[in-house]
């Protein structure tokens, strides 16, 4: 079956590639997958630092969480306008921009002694992201010719997937062997090695004038920060008033509202937009996007609880509780090619179908098994099939939704893609958080009250109370000393009381971890039946603009 389009008075025919003046298309895949290293390692590696963060910088989880939270904002509201910005002034030298930016920031994250700098520095960091991101797919369609862009997303792919699970393994070796701070100065040798590949490897390819929509990148910005901003910060201010008649339901429904509009302009705005409304046109490229905000957000939703839950709750040192996911970061690194090349001979749907199947089944395992004493072997099994997962997704999907682009809309294809992509991370990132102190908040008193039941009559309430007005993030897996002992009790009801406390946050903790794990298995579901819901289409049958007609399809 074959789609119908409106007529055109000419078909335009397959875009031309890039004149690499005799260099094979692979030179320019060091530069553009150094950058996407650093880039997909910075959106994990914080996580495992989150405990020693809230204990060198004196501050909550909650504000923590916004050092991912402000660089994956940055990041994913100007993706569609760097996205346009490569179209007009071509890959390379946004890409180049982007790479100084984020490899400078890098220096400042490590500098930052309070945790204001800090988010402010990975703010400015997510904006070097977000000049590379789209360029690294935007040259790779116009570099690769069909028959071998599959094995060049796989490599692609492979470097996104090992480099979001190797975030954890390595953030956990710097922060106990040199400090937290190398988590960001990693990048900087990094960063110049990938600047000078750059200079050297990367062509300039045609550019393409193109207006930019102001207004579409002021509602864009102001629409995703609203939005994430009530969802990390309702449970600081219980979900109610903000600031005088200002509540936290209402910044959100202010977010939606203005997205809304953002999306009534780019309508308006037709082939002008920021976002070209027409991309998603094209089924296939609206539900990879979907897929691939399930995705993101699944990486996010996974890793920030569960680092904080082995640190925590099992006591182990960050890089004990990084070597948990090693093996799934190695697998990934395997699966990812051969996924790429796979997808280059069965449609992507299934493989990606495949990916999400298996994250499905894991992050399930995984909520079931999370318990205070669990052993910590059962958790490297679900974390390892996690990697085989992942390695099913990246490049696959990224095949599926740049598949049809031509040079004129590669740029905003990939910004879209990308931004999609991105947003998944931000609202995952939200979302987890909020949903993770909120159980918090539940579980821990119910934890208590069961706790108590073992502590003399007089000594039950007051241990309630307490406990109460204790920040869970004070109790490691060594002891409860921090628990606030009332005075006149003996030694030994004291030393009751402190194991009481121990038993009951971490208790509370891993039922409110398992819990929001399961916020993350609805939207892996998600994913997975937009990825059985795309068309079979047959690897590089065709390779034609957005606006050309579809090509042929086979059923399923």
């Amino acid at each position: 079956m074959s789609q119908q389009s409106q007529p055109h008075a000419a078909t335009p025919g397959p875009p031309a590639l890039a004149d690499l003046h005799g260099r094979s298309p692979w030179s320019v895949l060091p530069p553009l997958c150094l950058g996407f290293f650093m880039i997909m390692l910075d959106t994990t590696i914080v996580n495992i630092a989150v405990p020693t963060l809230v204990r060198e910088l004196d501050a909550s989880i909650t504000a923590v969480g916004w050092v991912n939270s402000a660089y994956l904002l940055s990041f994913a509201v100007l993706l569609l306008v760097t996205g346009r910005l490569g179209d007009r002034f071509g890959p390379r030298p946004v890409f180049i921009g982007g790479l100084v930016v984020f490899t400078v920031t890098s220096v400042a994250c490590g500098l930052a002694d309070s945790i204001g700098l800090l988010i402010a520095a990975r703010a400015v960091q997510g904006i070097g992201a977000a000049l590379m991101t789209p360029q690294t797919m935007s040259m790779i369609t116009r570099v690769f010719p069909p028959a071998r862009r599959g094995a060049a997303m796989g490599v692609w792919g492979a470097v996104a997937g090992v480099a979001t699970i190797t975030g954890p393994v390595l953030g956990g070796l710097l922060v106990e062997t040199v400090g937290w701070e190398y988590i960001f100065f990693i990048n900087v040798p990094v960063g110049l090695v990938a600047l000078w590949f750059s200079f050297r490897n990367l062509p300039a390819l045609a550019t393409h004038a193109r207006t930019f929509d102001m207004l579409g990148v002021v509602l864009s910005v102001v629409g995703m920060f609203l939005l994430v901003f009530g969802l990390q910060e309702g449970d600081t201010y219980e979900w109610g008033s903000i600031a005088g008649p200002v509540t936290v339901w209402m910044v959100i429904a202010a977010g939606a509202l203005v997205l809304a509009v953002f999306v009534w302009w780019q309508h308006r705005l037709a082939d002008d937009a920021l976002l070209p409304l027409r991309l998603f046109h094209v089924r296939n490229f609206s539900l990879a996007n979907v897929s691939g905000f399930a995705v993101t957000f699944a990486m996010t939703g996974i890793f920030f609880p569960f680092t904080i839950f082995l640190q925590l709750v099992l006591g182990l040192s960050p890089l004990h509780a990084a070597l948990v996911g090693a093996g799934g970061s190695l697998i990934s690194g395997v699966v990812a090619p051969m996924a790429g090349r796979l997808s280059d001979r069965v449609p992507a749907k299934w493989v990606v179908a495949t990916g999400f199947a298996i994250l499905v089944v894991v992050v399930s395992w995984l909520a079931a098994a999370i318990g205070p004493d669990v052993w910590v072997w059962h958790l490297v099994w679900p974390m390892t099939l996690f990697g085989v997962g992942t390695g099913f997704l990246f490049s696959p999907l990224a095949a599926a939704a740049t598949a049809g682009l031509d040079q004129r809309t590669a740029g905003a294809g990939a910004g879209a893609f990308n931004t999609t992509r991105q947003i998944g991370g931000v609202v995952g990132s939200a979302a987890v958080v909020a949903m993770l102190t909120s159980r918090l908040s539940a579980t821990i008193p119910a934890a208590a009250e069961d706790a108590a039941r073992s502590l003399p009559a007089g000594a039950r309430q007051p241990f309630v109370d307490g406990l109460s007005r204790v920040d869970a993030s004070q109790f490691s897996g060594g002891g409860g000393a921090d628990f606030p002992v009332p005075d006149g009790v003996s030694a030994q009801v004291a030393e009751q009381l402190r194991a009481a406390a121990l038993d009951a946050v971490h208790s509370g903790f891993a039922t409110a971890v398992s819990q929001t794990l399961l916020l993350t298995v609805a939207v892996l579901v998600v994913g997975l039946v937009a990825a059985l819901a795309m068309q079979a289409i047959r690897p590089h049958a065709h390779d034609v603009p957005v606006d050309a007609p579809r090509p042929e399809t086979v059923s399923g």
